[in-house]
C-alpha cells in the first residue's frame, strides 16, 4: 500500500486534498499567490522529484476537469457590458498585446531551433494571459477603471487567438492540415458557435425559468452544458477549452456573479478540481534537466524577457494611443502579465502532440511562477495610486439603528471594555442596550455545564451596567469557531459596531490559521474596536489619532473621525490627528464639519519612519486610536500589521485600533479565486 509511487485511490485523494490545504498556506507565509502552492507541490512529489505520485490517468482527469472550470469562470465573469463600451479599444489592445509577444515568443523559438510549428505556437504561449491580478483590481474599488475594462477585455481577444492558432498547429502536428481541414475548421466553427451563443441561452432561459428554485438541479445541468460544450467542440476539430469558454461567455447573463449558483461553480472548482490541475502542471516538471541542459535556463530567460517585454510594449502603446496615465499604464501592464490558463492548456497540449520538449515545459511553468508573482504585486502598488486618485464614495448612514456587541473573552477586561461601550453608545443610539456576548466554544450537545458558566460571567456585566443605568442584552453562543460565533450574532441581532480586548501575542498556529480577529474583520463590514485599555479611558488627557494614508477613500472614514473627535470631546481630552504622508487640509476640512470642538490639531508626518521618531507617548493618559484598515483595500499598509505590537512594547498603557465600517461594493469587493484564503492580518493576538 506505501510502495511508491502510490497507487491506493483512497491514500492518492487523501494525499492530495492534505496539499491542497497546507501549500497555499506555506505560500501566503511567503507573501506568494497560494495557486503557486499545488503547482510547486507538484514538482515536489510527482515522478521528477520524490516520486511519490504518478502522473496517471486519475490525476490527468481530474487535472483536465480543472483546466475547463478555469476557462468556463473566465467566460461567466467576463465584463460583456464593459467590453461593448470599450469594445473597440479591447480590440485594439488585444491585437496589440497578443501580435507583439507573438512575433518576439516565434522569434525565440527559430533562434533554439525550433520547428516553425513548435515557434508560432510558444509565440501563441505568450500571447495569452490570465487576469490573476483581476481580484486585486476589484477589492480596490478599480474594476470600472477604463484601463482595468480594456486589459478584461483584450483577454477575449488574446485567449480566442491563442486556442485558434492552438487549433491549426495541432491539427498541422497531426497531419491534418489539409485545404479541406480549414473549410471543415471555420465551418464547424461557426456552426458551434452559433449553437453555444444562441442555442445554450434559449434553452437555458427555459430551464431556469420551470426548476429556478431546485438549486441542485440547476448546478447540474450547468455542469452538463460545460461538459457538453467542451465534447462538441472536440467534434468540432478544436481544444475543449474553447467549448468551455464559449458556454461561459453563453450562461454569462443567466449566471449572476454574487449568486449561490456562481457561489457553488466556484467552490466546486477552486476546492477541488482546479487544485488537481495545478498539482498535474507541477508535476510536469523536470528539474534535473534545467542542471543537465543549458538551452534549459537560456529559453527560460528569454521567454521570460519576451513576455515581460511584450507585455509592457503592448501596454505602452495602448496608454499613448488612448492617452492613459502612467499609473493605468502599469495597472494594464500588470494585469497582463500573469500566464495560467491558456498558457498551460497549449503547453500541455503542445507536449502531448509532441511539438514541445521537458525543456520547454519547465520554461514555461518557471515563467508562470514568476509572472504570477510580479502581475499581482504591479496591480496592488498601481491599483491603489489610481483609487486614490479617483472621487471617493460618500458615506450614508443607514436607517438601522446603532447596536453596540462586546464579546467577553476575560473576565479581568470586561469592566473597561464597557466602559468604552458606555461612550461609544452615548453618540450612536442611546435608546438602545450594550450586547455582551460570550461564545462558548464547543458541540452543542456538551455545551450545557459551560453556558452556565457563560451566562453567570456575563451576569457581572448586568450589575455593571446597571450603575451607570444602561440596558443590556446578553447573548451566548455555542460554535466550533468563535469568530463564526461571533458573526452569527451580528447578522442575528443587526449589529453596526463590535468591541473586543487585545491580549498580546500570538502562537504559531494562529500565525498561520489566523486568529478570532483575523476571522471577524475578514467576515465582517461593521465597525470593530480593538481595544486594550491599561488606565480607566476616563482620565485619558490627550487622544491621538493616527490616520494612515488614503483612508480618507473609505466608506465609513467620515462616521469614524466624527466618533474620535466625539470621543475626545466626551473624555475633555484634546485631539492630535497624525496624518501618515498624506496632506493634512483636507483632514482639517473633516473636522471642521463636526459641531464637537475639542482643542484640535493636524500634524503632517512624511512616512512611517518618520512617525516612530515623533516623541514618545505620554503612556499614562494618552489613549491612541489607530484608524485602520482591512488588507486588500486602498489604506492598507504593512506597517498597520505592526503598530499594536510596537505601542505595547513601549509600555503604552491604552490604545484603541479602530477599523471603519465598510460597504462591499467599495472598499473591500468579494476575494474569490484560487489564490485568495484568509491573509494573516496583525502579528499580535487580538481578543
Amino acid at each position: 500500500m506505501f510502495e511508491l509511487p502510490l497507487i491506493n485511490p483512497v491514500l492518492v485523494f487523501a494525499l492530495s486534498m492534505t496539499l491542497f490545504l497546507i501549500s497555499p498556506m506555506l505560500m501566503r507565509l511567503l507573501r506568494i499567490p497560494g495557486i503557486i502552492g499545488p503547482i510547486l507541490a507538484g514538482v515536489i512529489i510527482g515522478p521528477h522529484g520524490l516520486g511519490v505520485l504518478q502522473r496517471g490517468q486519475t490525476i490527468e482527469l481530474l487535472g483536465t476537469v480543472g483546466l475547463l472550470f478555469i476557462i468556463f469562470i473566465a467566460g461567466l465573469e467576463m465584463d460583456i457590458d464593459g467590453f461593448k463600451k470599450y469594445k473597440n479599444r479591447s480590440i485594439v489592445f488585444g491585437l496589440i498585446s497578443f501580435i507583439i509577444p507573438l512575433i518576439l515568443g516565434t522569434t525565440i523559438g527559430l533562434f533554439l531551433d525550433y520547428s516553425f510549428a513548435a515557434s508560432i505556437l510558444l509565440g501563441s504561449i505568450l500571447g495569452s494571459h490570465t487576469l490573476l491580478g483581476y481580484p486585486i483590481a476589484s477589492r480596490l474599488g478599480i474594476s470600472k477603471n477604463k484601463a482595468v475594462t480594456i486589459a478584461v477585455g483584450g483577454t477575449l481577444i488574446t485567449d480566442t487567438l491563442a486556442l485558434l492558432i492552438l487549433a491549426v498547429i495541432t491539427g498541422a502536428a497531426t497531419g491534418e492540415l489539409t485545404f479541406s481541414f480549414f473549410i471543415i475548421l471555420i465551418i464547424s466553427l461557426v456552426i458551434f458557435t452559433c449553437m453555444n451563443l444562441f442555442g445554450i441561452p434559449f434553452i437555458s432561459k427555459w430551464i431556469f425559468r420551470n426548476i429556478g428554485n431546485e438549486g441542485d438541479k440547476i448546478f447540474t445541468y450547468v455542469i452538463v452544458v460545460l461538459f457538453l460544450s467542451a465534447f462538441l467542440a472536440i467534434v468540432a476539430g478544436v481544444e475543449p477549452i474553447i467549448g468551455a469558454f464559449l458556454s461561459g461567455l453563453a450562461l454569462n447573463r443567466l449566471v449572476f456573479d454574487q449568486g449561490p449558483l456562481m457561489n457553488r461553480i466556484r467552490f466546486t472548482a477552486n476546492a477541488l478540481f482546479i487544485p488537481f490541475f495545478l498539482l498535474s502542471v507541477g508535476m510536469l516538471m523536470d528539474l534535473s534537466v534545467l542542471f543537465s541542459d543549458p538551452k534549459a535556463w537560456i529559453f527560460t530567460v528569454l521567454i521570460l524577457v519576451g513576455v515581460m517585454l511584450g507585455k509592457y510594449a503592448a501596454a505602452w502603446m495602448i496608454s499613448f494611443i488612448y492617452k492613459y496615465n502612467s499609473e493605468e499604464k502599469n495597472i494594464t501592464f500588470g494585469l497582463t502579465i500573469p500566464q495560467a490558463a491558456a498558457t498551460l492548456a497549449a503547453t500541455l497540449v503542445g507536449y502531448d502532440v509532441g511539438l514541445l520538449d521537458q525543456t520547454t515545459v519547465n520554461g514555461v511553468i518557471i515563467m508562470i511562477l514568476g509572472t504570477c508573482i510580479v502581475g499581482p504585486y504591479i496591480v496592488e502598488k498601481f491599483g491603489r495610486k489610481i483609487s486614490l486618485l479617483e472621487e471617493q464614495q460618500p458615506y450614508v448612514k443607514g436607517d438601522a439603528p446603532d447596536r453596540i456587541m462586546i464579546p467577553i473573552a476575560n473576565p479581568n477586561t470586561m469592566e473597561s471594555l464597557l466602559d468604552l461601550g458606555f461612550i461609544l453608545r452615548k453618540n450612536a443610539s442611546a435608546d438602545q442596550p450594550l450586547y455582551p456576548l460570550k461564545v462558548v466554544k464547543k458541540d452543542a450537545r456538551d455545551a450545557e455545564g459551560d453556558i452556565a458558566l457563560a451566562e453567570k460571567m456575563l451576569g457581572h456585566t448586568v450589575m455593571y451596567a446597571s450603575g451607570a443605568d444602561v440596558p443590556v442584552k446578553l447573548i451566548t453562543r455555542v460554535d466550533h469557531n468563535i469568530a463564526n460565533g461571533i458573526t452569527r450574532a451580528i447578522v442575528e441581532e443587526r449589529i453596526s459596531m463590535v468591541i473586543m480586548g487585545w491580549e498580546g501575542k500570538r502562537s504559531t498556529p494562529q500565525r498561520i490559521f489566523g486568529n478570532v480577529l483575523d476571522q471577524l474583520v475578514e467576515q465582517t463590514s461593521q465597525s470593530i474596536f480593538i481595544a486594550k485599555l491599561g488606565h480607566p479611558i476616563s482620565t485619558t488627557k490627550r487622544v491621538i489619532a493616527i490616520l494612515p494614508k488614503g483612508i480618507d477613500h473609505s466608506y465609513g472614514f467620515k462616521e469614524a473621525i466624527m466618533r474620535v473627535k466625539l470621543m475626545a470631546n466626551d473624555l475633555g481630552a484634546q485631539l492630535l490627528c497624525l496624518v501618515i504622508d498624506d496632506k493634512g487640509e483636507k483632514y482639517k476640512k473633516y473636522l471642521k464639519e463636526i459641531k464637537a470642538n475639542p482643542p484640535t490639531k493636524v500634524k503632517e508626518i512624511e512616512g512611517w519612519e518618520s512617525f516612530y521618531l515623533e516623541p514618545s507617548p505620554q503612556a499614562t493618559d494618552d489613549l491612541i486610536i489607530l484608524v485602520s484598515a482591512r488588507k486588500g483595500t486602498v489604506a492598507w499598509h504593512p506597517e498597520l500589521e505592526e503598530i499594536p505590537g510596537k505601542l505595547a512594547s513601549i509600555n503604552q498603557e491604552t490604545f484603541i485600533v479602530y477599523y471603519p465600517t465598510e460597504d462591499r461594493e467599495i472598499d473591500l469587493r468579494g476575494t474569490t479565486g484560487t489564490e485568495l484564503p484568509r491573509e494573516v492580518l496583525f502579528k499580535n493576538d487580538f481578543y
